[in-house]
């Protein structure tokens, strides 16, 4: 039988506060709003404890980007299987929402009721074009995508990933956020095969 190190398991879970902590003073402040004082109220817990973990504010900040990156990866992969999975029903006669449906609803959502998450990983993801030390964390994202998700044509893939990217960018600077609807036949076009 494993034996578990309580005190590592504390610590990972301290540390998974923390980051959580850090990505809603970005969703509500910004980046700009990053501090180890900031992140330690919003987490409720002593400053002490963010610099024990994150000992500068480089380090919190590439594992915030880190964690999104894991997190937008694994989302857009289950999207992408969901909607192949529901294209593959609706193709067998059974009905229900197509790959575009799903992945317009998932992105409407996204932008909508999500609008202030999505907007806080992508100002983290931006800030890697000013800070080069942040770019591989930011890139990490694309890269644990293309190894989870099986596709036959790495430059269409990449084509949908980019499509994706451009409309959630677009998304985050309207005035209303984009409905499925409206962005069901981007996405159509972006799934078509080619």
């Amino acid at each position: 039988m494993k034996r578990v190190d309580g005190r590592k398991a504390r610590g990972e879970r301290r540390r998974t506060e923390i980051i959580n902590a850090t990505l809603r003073v970005v969703e509500r402040d910004g980046v700009a709003g990053v501090s180890h004082r900031t992140v330690a109220q919003e987490a409720d817990i002593p400053t002490a404890s963010t610099t024990y973990h994150f000992a500068n504010l480089d380090d919190l900040l590439i594992a915030t980007l880190i964690s999104c990156a894991q997190d937008m990866a694994t989302e857009v992969y289950w999207m992408i299987d969901r909607a192949r999975s529901r294209e593959g029903l609706r193709r067998a006669g059974e009905g229900g929402p197509s790959a575009a449906d799903e992945v317009s609803g998932l992105l409407a959502e996204a932008l909508g009721p999500q609008r202030g998450r999505t907007m806080a990983e992508y100002e983290l993801y931006l800030l890697a074009a000013r800070r080069p030390e942040l770019r591989p964390a930011a890139r990490r994202w694309l890269d644990v995508l293309t190894s989870m998700v099986r596709h036959d044509d790495e430059v269409a893939f990449r084509v949908f990933l980019a499509g994706i990217d451009g409309l959630l960018m677009q998304g985050l600077i309207d005035d209303e956020p984009p409905t499925a609807a409206e962005l069901r036949p981007v996405v159509e076009y972006l799934l078509k095969p080619r």
